[in-house]
């Protein structure tokens, strides 16, 4: 037993990320028995991820603010502060914060049997589609507009 080395905070690259995303490691694999990544992730208002998908899926606990989350056939969800997001292994989708607050995630995923593919990031969701999102989950923001 032992306590984790504390890990410093990283900003997430723009590459997989629109605006500002902050992630804190908690967990990560250290051997080939072990597979879990857990990590927190706030992101400021209107950031978001690009497209991606994970090998084994992923959970997505609220603990901050609302977050959206919407798949390739335009399903949109908007989890609260104390709910969690499950998306099933492939499914190609995206989350972030509403455009006018902060959210922030408990990230939760186990690797694939090749840690490289364990998440396949894709494009950015356009800008107009995550605008319709915003609209369609009731977001104060996007209504006013």
């Amino acid at each position: 037993m032992n306590i984790e080395p504390v890990v410093p905070t990283i900003k997430n690259p723009p590459e997989r990320f629109t605006g500002d995303v902050w992630l804190d490691p908690i967990a990560a694999p250290r051997n080939t028995d072990q597979r879990m990544t857990v990590a927190t992730v706030r992101f400021a208002p209107g950031a978001r991820t690009a497209w991606h998908s994970h090998a084994r899926g992923q959970y997505l606990r609220v603990t901050q603010g609302t977050a959206l989350c919407g798949t390739r056939d335009g399903h949109v969800v908007a989890a609260h502060q104390g709910q969690t997001i499950y998306t099933p292994p492939g499914e190609e989708h995206w989350h972030g914060a509403t455009p006018e607050r902060w959210m922030e995630h408990l990230a939760m995923l186990e690797g694939g049997d090749d840690p490289a593919t364990s998440t396949t990031w894709l494009e950015h969701i356009a800008d107009q589609e995550y605008a319709r999102a915003a609209q369609a989950s009731g977001s104060a923001e996007a209504q006013n507009d």
